[in-house]
């Protein structure tokens, strides 16, 4: 019984993301056995074909082009989303005029599935940047825009008595009280707002594209090559845990007193 227990925590000494590599391994070469020796339909390539399409495709820079398209639409439409969110919500969380009159608008639009919108989008916007920008800009604003409302209301009322008791003006409270207070939320909002942003970049590529990577995937599935479609899947969920992992360092060095607080 006593050499039972001890198994666990040596297995828990082991580094924190070793399980999750080894799941991913063990799924690949699950993947790679049955495209060999029990899948008989090129629709389903061996692993190993897809990462020399991977290979092939990054040297000769054709997934290098479709992924830049869509980046750069997905970073444009993050950061006006973003941006949106954040001023509304201070304003719906300080101002209860801003919040009665935007509210019902709010939960009116916010549950509308994102492959709603894109056809009165492309009457009104054609199917040019503009409307896949707009689409990213909508599905980003709301996570940001509920977690500022939640973050500013979350602040302390010490810490705003004490700047009313020194009588520091709005402003000077909002930039140096209430925005650092409620940045731990925004952050939060902005993680949910970042994944949002690549599926809905891919997903209106795939509807009304002409490039990017949604539309290289549509294209080769209708060329009937699974390999290169497969390398671009590849390609994007290593993006998305890419720009995870970034953001969060980035929420790890702007908010390291907060970790502190938490510990």
């Amino acid at each position: 019984m006593a050499a039972w227990c001890t198994r666990p925590d040596s297995m828990r000494a082991l580094p924190h993301r070793f399980w999750g590599v080894l799941l991913l391994v063990l799924l690949l070469v699950l993947w790679q056995v049955t495209a060999l020796c029990c899948v008989a339909s090129t629709n389903w390539p061996p692993v190993t074909e897809i990462l020399k399409a991977v290979a092939t495709g990054l040297v000769n820079g054709e997934l290098a082009q479709v992924f830049g398209s869509t980046l750069w639409r997905m970073a444009a439409g993050f950061a006006i989303g973003s941006a949106a969110g954040v001023l509304l919500g201070i304003a719906m969380a300080t101002l209860p005029l801003a919040d009665a009159a935007l509210r019902p608008l709010v939960e009116l639009l916010r549950p509308i599935p994102m492959p709603a919108i894109v056809p009165p989008l492309i009457l009104l916007l054609g199917i040019d940047h503009a409307m896949k920008v707009f689409t990213v800009s909508f599905a980003c604003f709301f996570p940001v825009l509920v977690n500022t409302v939640a973050g500013v209301r979350a602040v302390d009322p010490t810490a705003l008595d004490v700047a009313r008791t020194f009588q520091v003006g709005r402003l000077r409270t909002l930039t140096s009280v209430v925005l650092p207070a409620s940045l731990p939320f925004i952050l939060a909002g902005m993680r949910t707002s970042l994944a949002l942003a690549l599926i809905v970049s891919v997903v209106a590529e795939m509807i009304a594209g002409s490039q990017g990577i949604g539309y290289y995937i549509m294209t080769m599935q209708y060329a009937m090559r699974p390999s290169d479609m497969y390398a671009a899947i590849f390609l994007l969920a290593a993006l998305g845990y890419s720009l995870n992992l970034a953001l969060l360092a980035i929420e790890h060095r702007v908010l390291h007193w907060w970790r502190r607080g938490e510990d």
